[in-house]
């Protein structure tokens, strides 16, 4: 389906404090881990249960990492068991991940775009705003 994308907007319950990192995940995503969600919950854009969008983007930004050191070790193409030049499945692998990642950025507030649709700042948890919890 195409058209516009809703609007991202911040949900009551916006996280005060960054979670910690999931156990098990690689280091690469605990470092986008703690980046990412220092961004969104300093901004108040984040929810409890949004976590899982932010633990995929960050093993996606791993997996781009690893298909990268895989690619500059092993250059693009390899040959195969029949002697042909094929490209090796790092390179599509990386732009499977690309396409993930730049969904799931837009999904988060990540992107330029999504930002300038994601103003913040939970409803009802502004002692200044006038409107109270409407």
């Amino acid at each position: 389906m195409r058209g516009r994308k809703a609007e991202v907007r911040a949900l009551d319950g916006a996280l005060s404090r960054v979670p910690s990192v999931p156990g098990g995940m690689p280091k690469r995503a605990a470092t986008e881990w703690r980046k990412v969600l220092g961004a969104l919950v300093g901004q108040r854009k984040i929810a409890d249960h949004e976590l899982p969008v932010v633990d995929a983007y960050c093993r996606v930004v791993s997996h781009i990492a690893d298909c990268e050191a895989a690619i500059a070790e092993h250059g693009l193409t390899m040959v195969s068991p029949t002697g042909e030049t094929k490209r090796r499945p790092e390179t599509t692998l990386l732009k499977e991940y690309h396409a993930t990642l730049a969904r799931l950025a837009g999904e988060l507030g990540l992107t330029p775009a999504s930002q300038a649709k994601n103003k913040g700042g939970a409803a009802g948890n502004d002692e200044n705003d006038a409107l109270g919890d409407i």
